[in-house]
């Protein structure tokens, strides 16, 4: 069985800056397509940051461009989110989660069949 662990959330000011990985205990996980999404209370969960199974192919909401890169060490199966400038709507349960092998970038949740159990962000003002 697939096990994503999400590690790196915590409590940062606002404009400060956050890395999250993703560990995978499946070795066939290098080759899927990896996606980030998070949910904060009373919303739905949404789309952060996606990347496609190369590393070469990669999706951001208008809301996180510019300012969150998604990437991906394929020997380590491990996913990086790199969150800059962050802000106070940032916060939010984050979550991994892996999809198709030899996947695109995509951001529709249901292209995902494994998820983490999610790392909380809180970016203070």
């Amino acid at each position: 069985q697939v096990q994503l662990v999400e590690s790196g959330g915590g409590l940062v000011q606002a404009g400060g800056s956050l890395r999250l990985s993703c560990a995978s205990s499946g070795r066939s996980y290098s080759l899927a397509a990896m996606g980030w999404f998070r949910q904060a209370p009373g919303k739905e969960r949404e789309i952060v940051a996606a990347i496609d199974w190369t590393g070469s192919s990669t999706y951001y909401p208008d809301s996180v461009k510019g300012r969150f890169t998604i990437s991906r060490d394929n020997a380590k199966i491990t996913v990086y989110l790199q969150m800059n400038s962050l802000k106070p709507e940032d916060t939010a349960v984050y979550f991994c989660a892996a999809g198709p092998k030899y996947g695109l970038a995509s951001p529709n949740s249901y292209s995902y069949a494994y998820w983490g159990q999610g790392t909380q962000v809180t970016v203070s003002s």
